[in-house]
């Protein structure tokens, strides 16, 4: 069994213009908002969920973007209300919310 139940990380990648990154789509915020979201649900910690910064996870083109373990799941996002409905739907209930997947 893993530590985490479901572990979070979130791309913060920085690349020059005019190179796409995440972190030009408020990515540093994303994550630190889905930490206290996260924490304020108390599914927070060991057996629960961790969610992490991350470098560069090489899919920036297709937005920003993050990706769950253990089920490997890659999602992209536009602003808090789709990181809810990551949380909501995904780390809380465990149904992948398909229109943020990414293929």
């Amino acid at each position: 069994m893993s530590y985490f139940q479901r572990h979070v990380f979130f791309c913060l990648n920085e690349r020059d213009p005019p190179d796409a990154c995440c972190a030009n789509h408020h990515s540093a915020q994303m994550q630190a908002y889905a930490k206290e979201r996260v924490k304020a649900l108390g599914i927070n910690g060991a057996g629960k969920v961790r969610i992490n910064k991350a470098g560069c996870l090489d899919r920036c083109e297709q937005g920003p973007c993050l990706v769950v373990y253990p089920e490997a799941v890659w999602y992209t996002y536009v602003d808090r209300l789709d990181i809810d409905e990551i949380i909501k739907s995904h780390l809380v209930g465990g149904k992948i919310v398909e229109r943020l997947r990414l293929p």
